[in-house]
């Protein structure tokens, strides 16, 4: 084989995705938290836009569960699990490794670990629930993003989407330590960002960081355990799966350390 074609060849195997009409061929994208109502819907929309689909979750039932559903609903997507501790960094940094080994690239990864604690007033604030909310959602952010940095670079296009809250930017008395939680996950993702933008120097960067910001979150479980409730500002499971889709199809630099709104901006 010429060199001209090895080159090509090359090439081709680290090019960005095809990503055309919302499609996703040839990307691979991992989910952190994949098992809970959002990650399911992510997993099967991600599937149906042609996405080789890593879901990660810590309960593996559920997780089997998640998978298997994206799989059925579309046959022929590649969607894997694997139940990863992601408080752990080096068992983060490894499913990373993993990734990256047996599928070549890694094109995009959603931070879906959630978690919320709260109280009635801001005098009776616990702060063990700062405790829990810290590992749930703050060092999952920190070792996904550090474990998955490097490889999202060299896909050339690739994302770090972090799912947060408005009250991040408007906390409430009951919500401290969720919302500072949030603000804290946010930082974090935009600091990933500038790291991104830096790695580009004067051109495009060659990945990006972007947060998702939604009120709260809602699927048909919820709409049937109360018929009643509007639910008002509340951004749907597959709403939220096709707006994650969507970041694909805006340049690197015009996604890159930005908050995209799904819900009015308080």
């Amino acid at each position: 084989m010429s060199d001209t074609t090895e080159r090509e060849k090359e090439a081709t195997t680290m090019s960005a995705p095809t990503n055309g009409n919302g499609r996703l061929e040839g990307a691979v994208v991992a989910v952190a938290g994949a098992a809970g109502p959002a990650g399911r819907a992510a997993l099967l929309r991600l599937a149906e836009a042609g996405a080789t689909v890593v879901a990660a979750d810590a309960d593996a039932a559920r997780l089997a569960e998640a998978v298997d559903a994206a799989r059925y609903a579309h046959g022929g997507a590649t969607v894997t699990g694997d139940t990863v501790d992601l408080l752990d960094l080096d068992a983060t940094r490894a499913w990373a490794d993993r990734t990256e080994k047996e599928f070549g690239r890694i094109d995009g990864l959603v931070h879906l670990v959630g978690g919320w604690r709260g109280s009635a007033t801001f005098a009776e604030t616990d702060l063990a629930d700062w405790e829990l909310l810290e590992k749930l959602l703050i060092r999952t952010v920190q070792h996904t993003s550090l474990a998955f940095e490097a490889p999202l670079c060299r896909s050339g296009n690739g994302r770090y989407l972090l799912v947060s809250a408005a009250g991040a930017s408007k906390p409430t008395a009951g919500n401290a330590a969720y919302s500072a939680s949030k603000a804290a996950a946010e930082a974090w993702t935009l600091a990933l960002g500038d790291s991104f933008r830096k790695a580009g120097g004067d051109a495009a960067p060659p990945a990006a960081a972007a947060v998702l910001v939604v009120k709260a979150l809602v699927h048909d479980a919820m709409r049937a355990e109360r018929p009643n409730a509007k639910f008002a500002g509340f951004t749907d499971v597959k709403d939220l799966a096709q707006a994650i889709v969507d970041v694909w199809e805006k340049p690197a630099q015009d996604v890159n350390g930005t908050r995209l709104w799904l819900t009015p901006q308080p």
